[in-house]
């Protein structure tokens, strides 16, 4: 009678299954350029039938390698986040590394407690989201032994050093050329909407800074919704009502504050102008389209990727300058 598949088939069962010893069938597994052809297909054919899944931890504990990296990012809802973990994620692929995710919610105690597990399961490396770790948290990681990369922020803007590696733009340069390209289209009572979160604020103080003057600001706790903006604007214009122009920490935010002028008849940017920040699809599709600053989102996921592999290629810390990839003011019709 057949073999019927386990789940708890073990190594030494491929090995009877396919007529070879225990160290063809590991390396098959581990090295399957340096097996024949038809050794190779035997031991395939012989995993398939009985369902084996390799221990890699074991494999992990005997090469100190797990070919894990783990990614920590706010939120997977949001388009911006998630198009840079999919260029991570691509680049780690083609070396062989596979991408472990967690989404912190923008709290710092579950971003900790995820960086314990992931140091736990013994990860090659780490790709976290901004630059406000925690002095206690940056030092663990800095003895970790592991290579680190901060993304979607640079040193300066809040005055933390990088733990290891960077890749990402300045918040607060960002939001100091939103309130520019206001400022240059004659608008000179601003306001701000965004989420509360460090990003969001460094964006804030950048925007505040330009503009020389006071800013109406609304902060949103996050996760921020779309239906967010139209709240904040209705508060915004009731301690404000001579605000001329808008800047939204997002494309979806600045999305909802056009269809909450829609239902209040104001003429956008006759009577509002409306800036967002991302350059999402969004952004492109509204009527009147919204101008935005435009970040390479995927550009930030495929550097990270670079970094982490050079590193674990070289083995050991160097240093490494920060990669600014910088961002690009996009005026369309709502300025």
């Amino acid at each position: 009678m057949p073999r019927q598949p386990s789940a708890k088939a073990r190594m030494s069962d491929v090995a009877h299954a396919a007529g070879v010893s225990l160290v063809t069938v590991s390396r098959a597994i581990n090295t399957p350029d340096l097996v024949a052809p038809d050794t190779l297909a035997a031991v395939k054919a012989a995993v398939d039938k009985l369902g084996y899944v390799p221990n890699l931890t074991a494999g992990s504990l005997a090469s100190n390698r797990s070919r894990i990296v783990a990614a920590i990012v706010p939120t997977i809802s949001n388009l911006v986040f998630s198009e840079t973990v999919e260029a991570l994620a691509q680049r780690l692929t083609q070396d062989g590394y596979q991408l472990l995710l967690g989404q912190s919610g923008y709290c710092l105690d579950r971003e900790a407690a995820l960086i314990d597990a992931f140091l736990g399961r013994r990860v090659d490396g780490l790709v976290l989201t901004g630059t406000n770790q925690p002095a206690s948290l940056r030092t663990k990681l800095r003895h970790a032994g592991i290579p680190v990369v901060q993304t979607w922020d640079l040193p300066g803007d809040n005055g933390n050093k990088a733990i290891d590696m960077l890749v990402g733009f300045s918040n607060r340069a960002a939001g100091a050329a939103a309130a520019g390209h206001l400022l240059q289209r004659g608008h000179r009572t601003l306001a701000f909407i965004g989420a509360d979160e460090p990003r969001a604020r460094e964006r804030l103080a950048g925007f505040t800074a330009a503009a020389r003057r006071e800013v109406a600001a609304e902060l949103i706790v996050p996760p921020v919704q779309v239906d967010a903006a139209a709240d904040s604007l209705h508060r915004l214009m009731a301690r404000r009502p001579d605000i001329t122009a808008v800047f939204c920490n997002n494309d979806l935010l600045a999305a909802g504050v056009l269809f909450a002028c829609q239902q209040r008849g104001l003429a956008v940017p006759g009577s509002l102008a409306v800036m967002g920040f991302g350059d999402l699809p969004i952004a492109r599709a509204a009527h009147p389209a919204l101008s935005t600053l435009r970040i390479d989102r995927a550009a930030i996921g495929a550097q990270a990727g670079r970094l982490l592999l050079e590193r674990m290629a070289q083995g050991g810390r160097k240093s490494s300058k920060p990669c600014d990839i910088g961002f690009e003011v996009i005026q369309r019709a709502s300025t």
